[in-house]
C-alpha cells in the first residue's frame, strides 16, 4: 500500500494520541505536525514542527487530523480544503452550525474527504451493539439512554459540555437507532465559574419514535461511559470505557413470590457478557479516513452528519435556555 503523507495539527492531549496512532497504521506516513504553542507532549519526535496552518500545508500533504482547539476548526479546515487536503476535523465539526456549514461547503465544492472524529462509532462495544439491533436481537427498540460524565478536562476552554461531550451521545444515538432527532428538551447547569454548561440532562424523541435521555457532566468525580438500549426483547448496555457488551435478556419463567408479580413488567432471564474483538477505535477511525480518502471505502463520519450532530446540540442549548421543547 502507498504510504499518504499526513500533517497533524494541533498537539494538545488529543493530537498527541493522533499522533501515535498514525504511525501505527498502515499506508499513512506522519511527514509533519504543527501547533502555535509548540509540541508539550513531544508527539513530533524527529519530524518538522510548524507554527501554523500554512507551513503545515508546505510539507505536502495528502491528509490533514484537525486536532486544534473547537474555535478554530472553521480557519483551520478552509485553509486545508483551499490546499486540496483530505482532512478529519476532531468532533465537534465547529463551534456554530455556520461555522460548521461552511466547512461542509468547502469540502463538498473542492470533491475532498472531510470527516469528523466522532470515535464513538468506532468503538467495539457500540458496533457489535449497532449490528445486534438491525440484526433484530432486541425487536422493537423502545429507549436510548446514555451517561457520560467525569471530571473537568482542562484541555477544554471554548465550549460547554454539550458541544464537548455530548455531541458524542448526539451522534451515536441516531447512529444505533439509525434515525435522526425529531425534538429535544433539557435543563443546563453552571457550577464550575466558567461561561459555558458543565452539567446537561437531555430529554429527547427520535424521527422513529425512539425515546432517548442523555446525562453529561464535567462534575463526577467518577468517569462513566454508558449507553443502554431497552426493547422488546431485553436490554443492552454498552460500557465504551471497556469496550464491554452486556445483553439483560426478558425472562420467560412465572414469578411465584407475590410481591415480585404484582409488578406487571417482564421479569428478568439470562445476563449475558458478550465476547467482542477489541480493536483501538482511534486507529479504526484513521483506517476508514485512510479508505476513504484512497476511494476505497467509506465509513467515516461525514461532514454533514456531523453538521446534523451539531444542530441538535445548539438545540439542546436553546431548549435548556428557554425552558422548552425543540423541534428539529
Amino acid at each position: 500500500m502507498a504510504e499518504l503523507r499526513v500533517g497533524l495539527i494541533g498537539l494538545g492531549m488529543m493530537g498527541r494520541n493522533h499522533a501515535r496512532a498514525i504511525r501505527e497504521v498502515e499506508g499513512l506516513e506522519l511527514v509533519a505536525v504543527g501547533d502555535a504553542y509548540g509540541d508539550p507532549h513531544g508527539a513530533a519526535g524527529g519530524l518538522p514542527l510548524c507554527g501554523s496552518i500554512d507551513e503545515l500545508i508546505e510539507q505536502g500533504l495528502d491528509l490533514a487530523v484537525c486536532a486544534v482547539p473547537t474555535g478554530l476548526h472553521e480557519s483551520v479546515g478552509l485553509a486545508l480544503a483551499a490546499a486540496g487536503v483530505h482532512t478529519l476535523v476532531e468532533k465537534p465539526i465547529a463551534d456554530t452550525v455556520d461555522a460548521g456549514l461552511n466547512l461542509v461547503d468547502a469540502f463538498e465544492s473542492a470533491g475532498l474527504v472531510g470527516a469528523v472524529g466522532h470515535i464513538e462509532r468506532f468503538n467495539p462495544a457500540l458496533q457489535s451493539l449497532r449490528s445486534r439491533i438491525a440484526a433484530g436481537d432486541l425487536g422493537e427498540v423502545y429507549q436510548i439512554a446514555t451517561r457520560r460524565q467525569g471530571p473537568f478536562p482542562a484541555r477544554i476552554a471554548d465550549v460547554g459540555v454539550v458541544k464537548d461531550l455530548g455531541t458524542h451521545d448526539i451522534d451515536l444515538t441516531s447512529w444505533l437507532a439509525q434515525s435522526p432527532f425529531a425534538s429535544v428538551s433539557a435543563r443546563t447547569s453552571t457550577r464550575s465559574g466558567r461561561p459555558h454548561e458543565d452539567m446537561v440532562t437531555a430529554s429527547c424523541q427520535l424521527e422513529n419514535g425512539v425515546i432517548t435521555s442523555h446525562l453529561v457532566n464535567w462534575l463526577s468525580p467518577m468517569k462513566e461511559r454508558l449507553t443502554v438500549v431497552t426493547g422488546e426483547k431485553g436490554a443492552f448496555v454498552a460500557d465504551t470505557l471497556t469496550a464491554d457488551l452486556t445483553f439483560y435478556e426478558n425472562g420467560t419463567f412465572t414469578t411465584e413470590w407475590e410481591a415480585v408479580s404484582n409488578f406487571r413488567g417482564v421479569s428478568e432471564g439470562n445476563i449475558t457478557r458478550l465476547a467482542l474483538t477489541k480493536r483501538e477505535p482511534l486507529r479504526s477511525e484513521l483506517e476508514a479516513f485512510r479508505d476513504a480518502a484512497l476511494g476505497v471505502a467509506d465509513n467515516t463520519v461525514t461532514m454533514h452528519e456531523g453538521l446534523n450532530t451539531l444542530r441538535v446540540a445548539e438545540a439542546i442549548i436553546e431548549a435548556a435556555r428557554d425552558g422548552v421543547v425543540r423541534d428539529l
